[in-house]
């Protein structure tokens, strides 16, 4: 069945604003032909008359009248859908699904999302976290558009970037008296805190201890390195966690060591090889690569 174009609809209400197809072929650029021709292929797609002449003047018939009713919302909402198509084309909204690790949530994307959301208003910026095995999935399944994971990741579908290096480190409430750079021996003689498994901050940690021979039953796992910070705060042991969650120093209530020998966690953005970069996540992406060090 022929469909109705805004063509015809923007003809026809030309001619009856004007009262000629003459004086409307005039403002549309077009032969008078051919504004006669949208209006009677309207009139023969909807099987009704649209217009009559009272004397030299076109005017709507009661069919007429009634889809001129209907114009001003169609043409709102034609332009309320070009208007939206235009800012993701310009960049200025779109959606970015990214996963994380919990602990660059918390202490590494805020500023970058803080900058993204001034400099693109309209950009909406979902963030989910999660270990890097469900993010990776997630990437290939396109439920998410990028992540940013710890080390390895990898699939037949996907971009890897390695992005930044995390150095471990060893806390302790203050006054503990670590020496200046912390064992896994000296560090298991203490409860010890660490998060939870199943991750690769936790694998990360269990075959540090594991290389220097100290099959360590950690006091406590726990999903949140906040968690663990006040824990250890509050006396309750010590632990090991990715650096950037302790560069605030936690006050004067911990003592923050490196680890001997160091241990290191790599940060990458994982991408899909086919998916098509829009300006909004083509700018988050390079935002997180302002990372790299």
């Amino acid at each position: 069945m022929e469909r109705i174009n805004l063509d015809q609809l923007h003809g026809f209400a030309t001619a009856l604003e004007l009262g000629s197809f003459s004086a409307a072929a005039q403002r549309l650029d077009l032969t008078q032909p051919a504004v006669s021709l949208q209006v009677r292929q309207l009139e023969k797609r909807l099987g009704t008359p649209l217009v009559e002449r009272a004397g030299r003047v076109l005017r709507p018939t009661a069919a007429g009248a009634e889809l001129l009713a209907h114009i001003g919302h169609i043409n709102a909402a034609v332009n309320s859908a070009l208007e939206a198509v235009a800012r993701h084309a310009d960049g200025t909204a779109g959606r970015v699904r990214l996963g994380t690790g919990a602990t660059a949530c918390i202490f590494l994307l805020p500023p970058v999302l803080r900058a993204l959301r001034q400099q693109f208003a309209g950009l909406d910026i979902t963030v989910s976290t999660g270990n890097t095995a469900d993010i990776v999935q997630s990437v290939e399944d396109n439920t998410l558009d990028l992540g940013l994971v710890t080390l390895p990741a990898s699939g037949r579908m996907l971009h890897v970037t390695p992005l930044l290096d995390d150095a471990f480190v060893a806390i302790a409430p203050e006054g503990k008296g670590l020496p200046k750079r912390v064992g896994a021996k000296e560090l298991a003689r203490h409860p010890v805190l660490l998060y939870e498994p199943g991750g690769q901050t936790r694998r990360l940690a269990d075959a540090w201890f594991a290389r220097a021979g100290v099959a360590l039953q950690p006091a406590m796992s726990l999903g949140s390195v906040e968690a663990i910070k006040e824990l250890v705060a509050a006396g309750l042991g010590c632990a090991v966690l990715p650096g950037m969650a302790v560069q605030d120093g936690h006050g004067s209530t911990l003592e923050v060591r490196p680890l001997s020998p160091p241990l290191r966690r790599t940060l990458a953005i994982v991408l899909r090889k086919d998916k098509r970069l829009h300006r909004g996540l083509r700018e988050t992406v390079a935002a997180l690569q302002a990372l790299r060090r």
